[in-house]
């Protein structure tokens, strides 16, 4: 446990305060596009920052520190792979999912390529690997409040939800991405912090590289080739384009701010990788004998000075509940918009579906911690279901919004073949010669959307810019004409074009 006087405890205080204070000034926005995407007007500036906190949680601060405790420099290497899949998203995706016009979800974008069911299987996962991430993080808060501030494991997750939940309940989108913005600032400065009070205490930079086991610092450790690109596609292919990280490029003001913002935040994650891996490098040499879980916590408990802590324990918290707050916000987007209006309640207004956006945000976050708190086995079932993402869903979509395909066979048999080909490598064949799970479903994934694209007679593609734009506006005026716009595609709107793929071309009975 840190010992902390009142200076770190007035820091810690200062830091909750202003992030209500910051999240409540967007408690009167009162638009379910408010709530889900913060009215399409963020800056790429704002992109960038509140993606790199939505996707910089307990995991790439805590996680990354103590691998590369365990298993030195190759661990880094690896989760590079998540800093390039996002430069790769922002230069040829993020830009195209900006012109889907109406489109808060993932599922959206599905459902215009692929058809309801796509869009179904798609919010189901959506909703369950939200939930699953976001009851880690809310453990995490509780781990961090017992190991670092001597509390209960309970005080912590009430005090960390509780937080959470008072601001993005009634802000949405808005209020998250405000108080992401300043949690990325927070971290930003003061983890960096760590890593240079370690260097010093180690002796300098020259003293410390020379106590460093030369495993630690190779291009591969103690790794099999095998299993670093095991590791390498998990974290290259696991989160693309998950709910939280599409709602960023659906909520940037034009798809240039989509594209600068996701482009940034690939870069800046490398460098902050680096601090977070080196944060526990440095602890192997200083405390060697401690288990790797605890190099973090250790640093911070052990070396720091009276009033920096605070601020560094304010940062980890701004890192974990950064995240918590965008994957509460998606967990109650998606299953709003992809299951309720979709499938349960068709006719449901925009009054409605705000309401209904803000009902499942307390549910989930009460959900979470509960779980978190007396049964974190189900939080560890839930995580399962991140494996289930890159085999199901990342190849159509992107086939879609890249390239236009559009087929409603195509869609839905590749999200079920590849979860079921995932499913059964892993748990009845154990990943035999060594290839993941998630590898192997994602190749069955694409073959199986190849053949099935192949044979399926209403398969189609967009293959100009102006049939794009000429499809969409008859299938707008026709859905005025009929439904009306405003709940999302299949009931009156849903994420049309002003260039690129997009929904109402394509022959068959959706278009």
């Amino acid at each position: 446990m840190a010992s902390l006087n009142w200076l770190d405890w007035l820091f810690i205080s200062i830091y909750f305060y202003f992030l209500i204070a910051i999240g409540m000034q967007s408690v009167n926005r009162d638009s379910a596009d408010d709530f889900a995407v913060a009215g399409r007007r963020i800056s790429g500036g704002v992109v960038f920052a509140s993606l790199a906190a939505s996707f910089i949680g307990g995991g790439a601060v805590m996680g990354t520190a103590s691998s590369t405790f365990s298993d030195g420099y190759v661990f880094l290497f690896a989760i590079c792979a998540f800093s390039l899949q996002t430069v790769l998203v922002g230069q040829f995706v993020a830009p195209r999912l900006r012109h889907y016009q109406g489109a808060h979800t993932v599922g959206d974008v599905m459902e215009a390529h692929y058809g309801p069911a796509a869009r179904l299987l798609t919010g189901l996962l959506s909703v369950t690997v939200c939930a699953g991430i976001l009851g880690a993080q809310v453990l995490a808060v509780g781990t961090v409040f017992h190991l670092l501030l001597g509390t209960s494991k309970l005080i912590g997750v009430v005090v960390g939800v509780g937080f959470v939940l008072l601001y993005a309940t009634f802000g949405g989108m808005w209020s998250v991405v405000k108080t992401n913005v300043a949690q990325f600032v927070i971290f930003s400065i003061f983890l960096p912090v760590i890593l240079l009070f370690e260097v010093s205490h180690a002796g300098g930079p020259e003293a410390l590289m020379a106590s460093v086991p030369a495993s630690h610092t190779s291009l591969l450790g103690s790794w099999t080739p095998l299993a670093f690109i095991g590791v390498f596609a998990s974290f290259l292919l696991g989160e693309t384009l998950v709910q939280p990280y599409a709602q960023r490029a659906f909520a940037a003001k034009d798809p240039l701010a989509s594209r600068n913002g996701f482009l940034l935040a690939g870069v800046f994650s490398v460098g902050f990788y680096f601090v977070t891996a080196s944060i526990g490098l440095v602890a192997r040499v200083v405390y060697p004998d401690i288990e790797p879980d605890q190099a973090l916590p250790t640093v911070v408990s052990e070396l720091l000075p009276v009033g920096m802590s605070g601020l560094v324990l304010a940062a980890l918290f701004a890192v974990i509940m950064s995240t918590a707050d965008s994957y509460l916000n998606a967990t109650a987007v998606s299953f709003a918009k992809d299951i309720y209006v979709s499938f349960l309640h068709r006719g449901a207004g925009e009054r409605l579906l705000l309401v209904v956006q803000r009902l499942v945000t307390v549910v989930v976050g009460v959900a979470a911690a509960f779980f978190a708190l007396s049964a974190p086995s189900i939080i560890d079932a839930l995580l399962l279901a991140y494996n289930l993402w890159a085999p199901t869903v990342v190849a159509p979509l992107i086939l879609g919004v890249v390239w236009g395909f559009r087929s409603r066979i195509a869609g839905t048999a590749a999200i079920v073949a590849g979860g079921g080909a995932m499913a059964i490598w892993r748990w009845e064949l154990h990943e035999p010669f060594g290839i993941t799970a998630l590898i192997a479903g994602v190749a069955v994934n694409i073959v199986v959307y190849a053949l099935a694209y192949v044979l399926d007679p209403r398969a189609y593609r967009l293959h100009a810019q102006a049939e794009a734009e000429a499809e969409f506006a008859r299938t707008a005026s026709a859905n005025v004409a009929g439904v009306g716009l405003g709940s999302g595609p299949g009931h009156g709107s849903g994420p049309g074009l002003r260039s690129g793929p997009g929904p109402g071309s394509g022959p068959g009975p959706w278009r």
